[in-house]
């Protein structure tokens, strides 16, 4: 009968073996490479390629119609902004027109929406009141003048979202 040490160490010993066996196998002896300096492996590539009679599809000429944002994705980017603010001057006229970017695209994402304007009316009509507010002029200086008209709104809208998880899951 064999003792545990003696089996432990055949064991081990075989696995060794196995190892070095494959790992010799798998590799060529160094400094050897083959005589016309290309990888001894195939190029799948060419293996897979389609033959040279058929020819390439055509390229499309249609134009991709733009779709509509998602109201959720919309909604996702505007909550994005929660993590900017008027730090700086330069990062402030960067965030302020994010904010009013994310809010437009919101507006048309619930315009488009399938459950209708009548569900997100409240959102949409904060956001007729903030584009009453800023006119047609969407200048940083106008912006920076109705900054608390512009959070106001985004926050709003945060939270009337909240309490309709089933628009932006």
């Amino acid at each position: 009968m064999i003792n545990m040490r003696t089996r432990h160490a055949l064991g081990t010993s075989t696995l060794v073996l196995a190892l070095a066996s494959l790992s010799l196998s798998c590799s060529g002896s160094p400094g050897t490479t083959s005589s016309d300096g290309k990888s001894p492996v195939p190029d799948i590539r060419k293996a897979a390629s389609a033959p040279a009679t058929e020819e390439p599809p055509a390229p499309s000429t249609a134009e991709p119609t733009p779709g509509v944002e998602k109201v959720r994705d919309a909604f996702a980017g505007l909550q994005a902004t929660y993590n900017d603010g008027c730090t700086t001057p330069g990062n402030c006229e960067y965030f302020l027109g994010r904010v009013l970017d994310e809010l437009s695209s919101l507006d048309g994402a619930m315009k488009a929406d399938p459950q209708g304007l009548g569900h997100f009316k409240e959102p949409l009509a904060w956001i007729a009141k903030l584009r009453t507010g800023l006119g047609d002029d969407s200048s940083f200086e106008n912006l920076k003048k109705h900054q608390a008209l512009l959070t106001g709104t985004r926050d709003k809208i945060n939270a009337w979202m909240q309490g309709h998880p089933e628009d932006y899951r």
